[in-house]
C-alpha cells in the first residue's frame, strides 16, 4: 500500500518533513529526528500513527537505558528463586523473558510505527549496540536459543537533542532530518491549530515579542513552540494582560513572562538586554 504522510489537523508539518518522513518510509530505514526542543520531534511519531492508522510502540530512552533491554531481558534471579521453591514455572523458561519494545515491534502481527525517543541521553555505545538489529530486523535471543525477525519492518522514528555525537555507522543507516524552528508564517497555522478565533492583532503583538526575545543572543534556553502556546493561552484569558502587551517596550514587562523563560538566567539576560536598548 502507497503510503504517504502530509501532516495532520493537529501537526503543521512543512515540504521537507513531509519528505523526509515518506523518504524513510520508501527505504525501510529509520527517520533521525533532530531539532530544538519543542519543535515536534516526539510529537511527530504520535501523528504519524494517526495519519497512517497504524498502532504505536514508544521506548522513551533514559541515561540508564541500555540496546539489550529494547530487546529483551531474562530474568535469571527469579527463576532461580522459583526453582528454589519448587516452583513449575521454572520449566518453562519463557516465563523469565521480558520482552523489549524492538521484540514487541517486530512481532506484530502488523506494521507498526516505533519511536525510540531521545536516543542521545543513552550512553554513546546505546546507538552502535542496535546496529545489526535495526540493520537486519532481527536479533538472536540465546535463552531460547531462536532468532527473532521482523514479521513487518517497523516505520522507525528515532529523535535526538543532540546532547551526544551519534556514531557515523548509525548515521548512515538513518535517514535524517533536522526541524528548523518555525518562522512567523508556520508559526501562524500552528497557532491556528490551537487558537482558531485568535485576534489577528494580538498574535501580531504576541508572534513580534516572541520572536524578538528568541533573537537575543546569550539565552540559556530559548522558548520553543510549547512555550508559546502556553503563552497565548494565558494572554487569550487575561483580557487585560493581552491589552497591554501592544504597550510594552521592555521585554522583561512582557506579561506571563514566566510562561517563556524557564530560568534566572535568562531573566536576567532580559533585563540586561532592555538596558542596552535603552529601555525605561
Amino acid at each position: 500500500m502507497n503510503q504517504k504522510f502530509t501532516g495532520t489537523e493537529n501537526y503543521i508539518a512543512d515540504k521537507g518533513l513531509k519528505t523526509a518522513v515518506n523518504a524513510s518510509i520508501a527505504l525501510g530505514k529509520p527517520l533521525l529526528v533532530k531539532g530544538e526542543p519543542g519543535t515536534g520531534k516526539t510529537m511527530l511519531a504520535f501523528e504519524l500513527s494517526k495519519a497512517l492508522d497504524k498502532r504505536m510502540i514508544t521506548w522513551h530512552v533514559k541515561s540508564t537505558t541500555t540496546a539489550q533491554q529494547g530487546l529483551y531481558e531474562y530474568d535469571a534471579v527469579s527463576r532461580l528463586r522459583d526453582s528454589q521453591l519448587g516452583d513449575d514455572r521454572v520449566n518453562n523458561i519463557e516465563n523469565y523473558i521480558k520482552k523489549g519494545k524492538l521484540w514487541e515491534a517486530f512481532q506484530a502481527d502488523e506494521q507498526v510505527i516505533l519511536l525510540i525517543d531521545e536516543i542521545d541521553k543513552a550512553d554513546i555505545e546505546f546507538p552502535n549496540d542496535l546496529l545489526q538489529e535495526l540493520d537486519r530486523m532481527e536479533f538472536y535471543c540465546y535463552e531460547l536459543d531462536t532468532t527473532i525477525t521482523a514479521k513487518h519492518r517497523p516505520i522507525i522514528i528515532i529523535t535526538s537533542n543532540n546532547e551526544k555525537e551519534l556514531p557515523d555507522a548509525f548515521l548512515r543507516r538513518c535517514f535524517f532530518h533536522y526541524i528548523q524552528f518555525p518562522d512567523a508564517d508556520i508559526m501562524k497555522e500552528i497557532v491556528d491549530v490551537h487558537f482558531p478565533s485568535l485576534e489577528k492583532q494580538l498574535f501580531k503583538q504576541a508572534v513580534e515579542k516572541f520572536y524578538e526575545i528568541r533573537d537575543i543572543s546569550g539565552l540559556k534556553k530559548r522558548p520553543g513552540t510549547s512555550e508559546m502556546i502556553d503563552w497565548l493561552k494565558l494572554l487569550t484569558m487575561d483580557r487585560l494582560a493581552a491589552k497591554e502587551l501592544g504597550e510594552v517596550s521592555d521585554l522583561g514587562d512582557i506579561p506571563y513572562i514566566g510562561s517563556i523563560l524557564k530560568n534566572e538566567q535568562d531573566m536576567k539576560r532580559i533585563a540586561f538586554e532592555a538596558k542596552g536598548r535603552g529601555f525605561r
